[in-house]
């Protein structure tokens, strides 16, 4: 038997309050792992960026990755990383690198998921250091009538730029004369049109880390603090199943082990809007009373694949989706079977049964976190960062408020499980699913409109 340190780098960029809060519990979880005859312990490091050689070893066994998306060293250090030494990370770069809104949109719609009405136009102008373009244009591009255009998507729409994200160049549509004033104010973004969902009742955002799905009812139109609701029973069980299917599809489908995927429900069915965010909030001062839980999701899967050493699926295999898609099953049906290759690769029994096994005090740890004075000071560190000095107090305290109201429904969360637990164990004894439906593959219990509910979604 061997002692074994398993290696996990956070490759980070302007993140202050996730990695502090993650660097924190993972240390209070103090936690050795027996896995295949060794003891396996944990290390956290911050990734430096500094010159590299493209045959240099890399020492971690996973990175958590936020640089990728735009940071190109990084992003370059990883591939290599990938290739030559076997490196895990999350998510997967060259999907990342390649998969946009555009063709994300254009993947799902051939999976048969609702996704409105979208349209590509080409660009209002071109840069000046493309010396082909003119040439090009003038042999192959074919005049149009933007209205005409405007009336086959349908009013209202929006035009948003085809890849990106942060509501960047995201405008709301209501008619062709505002349609022709935003294309000329787009300039030489590649813009989408796509049918708005109008009206619609709900609009919520699925968050996925690895086969764990946290399911949060969403304002945009909120300032930022406010965009993530704290709210309860806004779906039902059988919404909540669905949701959390999708986005096991969409992340299984693309290689993402986290990412986000907003949903608007209109007469009964969600449609799915944006789902290419390989790189979602993570910062409290938006994600606030759901921050516990998200970086206990984070800590969770991480540690599952720093420990069991789980092999990267580097690439895309979509043939077993477009097997199910030729079915032509219903589309509840179809997400259910889409789902089940998505646990298969997520290995989630697997998972759930090393979280009961070796993780079983995380959610302690981390309750116990949330009162310390190194967690306030991390919230302040963020608030700082992003408000006026004179709103700094004032901030902070209405974050730690919200995470001291997490607290509270965790706590209550928690004797309800532990009540449950020791009326199954005079019953029966637990099962291996029992264990997992404790909150090891999941949703955050606070969130879901019951507690039977909640564990469907989650397995």
């Amino acid at each position: 038997m061997a002692n074994v340190t398993r290696k996990i780098g956070l490759s980070l960029g302007a993140d202050i309050c996730w990695p502090g809060c993650y660097e924190e519990i993972v240390k209070r979880l103090d936690v050795t792992v027996p896995v295949a005859g060794d003891q396996v312990r944990f290390e956290v490091e911050r990734v430096s960026v500094e010159p590299f050689n493209l045959q240099q070893p890399c020492n971690y066994d996973v990175v958590l990755d936020r640089l990728t998306h735009w940071f190109h060293t990084s992003r370059e250090w990883i591939k290599k990383a990938v290739i030559m030494d076997g490196l895990y990370v999350l998510n997967n770069p060259w999907s990342l690198q390649s998969m946009e809104k555009h063709t994300t949109y254009a993947a799902m719609m051939h999976l048969g998921l609702p996704v409105p009405e979208t349209w590509m136009i080409p660009p209002k102008e071109y840069s000046p250091d493309l010396a082909d373009a003119k040439p090009t244009l003038q042999r192959y591009a074919r005049l149009f009538d933007l209205a005409k255009v405007g009336d086959q998507v349908g009013y209202p729409m929006f035009m948003k730029p085809y890849d990106g994200g942060a509501w960047v160049g995201v405008s709301k549509i209501d008619n062709a004369d505002q349609l022709r004033a935003a294309y000329e104010q787009s300039g030489q973004r590649v813009m989408h049109l796509q049918k708005a969902v109008d009206p619609f009742d709900i609009f919520v955002r699925s968050i996925g880390i690895g086969p764990q799905v946290h399911i949060v009812k969403y304002d945009p139109a909120a300032p930022l603090h406010a965009r993530y609701q704290v709210a309860f029973n806004f779906v039902d069980g059988q919404e909540w199943s669905y949701l959390t299917d999708q986005m096991l599809t969409i992340n299984a489908f693309f290689g993402w082990e986290f990412n986000s995927c907003e949903s608007l429900r209109k007469d009964g069915v969600f449609y799915p809007i944006d789902f290419a965010n390989a790189c979602p909030d993570f910062q409290v001062t938006s994600l606030h009373y759901h921050f516990p839980t998200m970086v206990k999701n984070m800590v969770r899967w991480s540690l599952f694949c720093a420990a069991t050493k789980r092999p990267m699926r580097k690439n895309l295999d979509w043939e077993p989706f477009y097997a199910v898609a030729k079915k032509d099953l219903p589309l509840r049906d179809r997400l259910r079977a889409y789902a089940a290759i998505a646990h298969e690769r997520y290995e989630t029994d697997r998972f759930a049964e090393f979280c009961a096994k070796n993780l079983s005090h995380l959610d302690e740890v981390t309750w116990e976190f949330f009162t310390t004075p190194r967690a306030k000071e991390l919230v302040r560190h963020k608030v700082s960062a992003l408000f006026p000095a004179h709103e700094v107090e004032a901030f902070t305290e209405h974050y730690w408020g919200l995470l001291q109201f997490w607290r509270k429904t965790e706590s209550d969360r928690m004797s309800h499980a532990k009540a449950e637990r020791i009326a199954a164990q005079t019953a029966a004894p637990v099962s291996s699913q029992a264990a997992e439906s404790e909150g090891v593959a999941a949703q955050s219990p606070a969130a879901a409109p019951k507690k039977k509910a909640s564990k469907k979604a989650a397995l």
